[in-house]
């Protein structure tokens, strides 16, 4: 081999190295980053209480049980206290503001006198839980399942934008309400 042939070599080495090294700088950088938590973000994206210690719906002391009135759908479900006929209006009023996303949400309505404004389903303790806040609010999935608490003077416009957030993160199954799959009608099987 001749000088140029060995010197091309070793710069080709050198370029490869170089290339090598510039390829898989991000990930060492990305590896440093999450190890050491540095320049992520502590911040949470959820107003509320990430899965509060509560029973699923279906094991809520409810007088009647409520599942098959809110099958399928996310609930909005409050506890009606003091401020019952205050609460069961925003929350009537976000329901409201949800848009064309309003369909798969439905409101449960736990305790209190009023009559039910329109699409509200009304239940009461036939026992009261030891879990029990008053006037708290929670999300639950269409399971049943909580997914969410929030506190009594939470802002409503924080619970709207988790609730956006869910349903933009879950979006409705081409199959449930009565939409076309493929071309054929699944809602009258």
């Amino acid at each position: 081999m001749t000088k140029t042939h060995a010197h091309a070599a070793r710069f080709g080495r050198l370029k490869l190295l170089a290339l090598l090294l510039f390829l898989s700088l991000p990930v060492l950088v990305a590896t440093v980053m999450a190890l050491g938590r540095i320049g992520i973000p502590e911040g949470r994206t959820a107003h509320g209480e990430l899965a509060p210690d509560i029973p699923a719906l279906a094991d809520w002391p409810l007088d009647a049980p409520a599942e098959p009135s809110v099958s399928g759908d996310w609930v909005l479900a409050f506890d009606c206290g003091q401020r019952c006929a205050e609460l069961s209006d925003q929350w009537w009023r976000l329901h409201r503001a949800l848009g064309r996303e309003a369909p798969r949400v439905s409101r449960l309505r736990v305790g209190g006198d009023a009559e039910a404004l329109p699409g509200e389903v009304v239940a009461h303790w036939a026992e009261r839980p030891a879990w029990l806040e008053p006037d708290r609010l929670w999300l639950l999935d269409p399971r049943g399942q909580p997914v969410l608490g929030y506190d009594p003077g939470v802002d409503p416009y924080a619970v709207k934008k988790d609730l956006g957030r869910l349903l933009r993160m879950n979006p409705e199954a081409p199959w449930q309400g009565g939409q076309e799959l493929a071309g054929q009608e699944l809602a009258g099987r």
